[in-house]
């Protein structure tokens, strides 16, 4: 396993953690419950954030930019809703 792919799987393993955190924040029961989901939820994102990062300087997570017709494509189908 070379370090793209445990960098790969990092990430991913980060994400199903968030998305975990996410469910937990928004279905707590009580305020302390979901302060403490949602401290651990941020905590989450900021790493997501790093491990992507790292990723992208390295370009095993490369993203493209939208071009202005596409933004405004999406744009003008919500407007209004």
């Amino acid at each position: 396993m070379n370090d793209q792919m445990i960098m790969e799987n990092l990430l991913l393993t980060t994400k199903g953690v968030c998305d975990l955190y996410m469910h937990g924040t928004i279905e707590s029961a009580t305020g302390n419950v979901q302060r403490t989901f949602d401290s651990a939820l941020s905590d989450s994102l900021c790493m997501q954030g790093d491990i992507y990062q790292k990723m992208a300087s390295k370009g095993w997570y490369p993203a493209q930019q939208a071009q202005q017709q596409q933004i405004d494509q999406v744009r003008q189908k919500y407007a209004g809703k």
